[in-house]
């Protein structure tokens, strides 16, 4: 059986990760404590190269923003940590016999740098990032070419285990998955198709997966 994992705030905590890096990256430049709020705002929901080219504008810095891009990478990789029970969760689904893999957005070098950082990569099947693969999710050509680097097909079926509503589960009920969302402390939001199943964090996710053979 096939599943699949977003990787930011799903298997690992981007958000504190993010805030860990942003008050040391303005510390650093010795900007005003605003300058947080800022940076966070413009690099929450993801964060990609041209982002720098607007900030150092924002900011009125000096450095160049290909030098902080990849400050930006190194450091965000250092503070990014996975959730209680991920490792030891996949560990479990490695030898239930799953296949299991990455399906996440984002930019190639600072995903593989978590990843890395992290020591998740020996854990999967096959890794699918949107800045590599050329199309993002909730795109079924991105679900095709994950499930690709898995060595499987969407025709066999399978989970996606995420925690975007609108990326994660409807781009993977889509695509003929089924879904499995990762709650962190929130509602379902009214009007969209609730997902197939839910749970409150990545370790009970993996859970409800070992719990199921279909």
């Amino acid at each position: 059986m096939l599943a699949l994992f977003d990787l930011d705030n799903t298997l690992i905590d981007r958000s504190a990760g993010l805030e860990h890096w942003a008050r040391g990256f303005v510390r650093s430049r010795a900007l005003p404590r605003e300058a947080e709020a800022v940076v966070g705002d413009r690099l929450r929901d993801r964060a990609n190269p041209e982002d720098f080219v607007s900030l150092v504008a924002v900011l009125g810095l000096n450095d160049d923003p290909c030098d902080l891009w990849h400050e930006y990478v190194k450091g965000v990789a250092r503070s990014v940590y996975c959730f209680t029970g991920a490792r030891e969760g996949l560990e479990s689904l490695r030898g239930a016999g799953w296949t299991i893999g990455i399906a996440t957005n984002g930019a190639g070098d600072i995903q593989r740098a978590k990843l890395a950082a992290t020591g998740l990569v020996p854990l999967f099947d096959g890794i699918c990032i949107s800045g590599e693969a050329g199309a993002r999710k909730p795109k079924r050509r991105f679900f095709e070419a994950a499930a690709a680097e898995c060595g499987a097909s969407l025709r066999t079926g399978g989970w996606m285990v995420g925690d975007s509503p609108e990326t994660d589960m409807n781009g993977a009920r889509a695509a003929g998955l089924r879904t499995l969302w990762v709650t962190n402390g929130r509602a379902w939001a009214d009007g969209l198709r609730e997902p197939d199943a839910e749970a409150v964090g990545i370790a009970e996710a993996i859970e409800v997966l070992l719990g199921t053979t279909a």
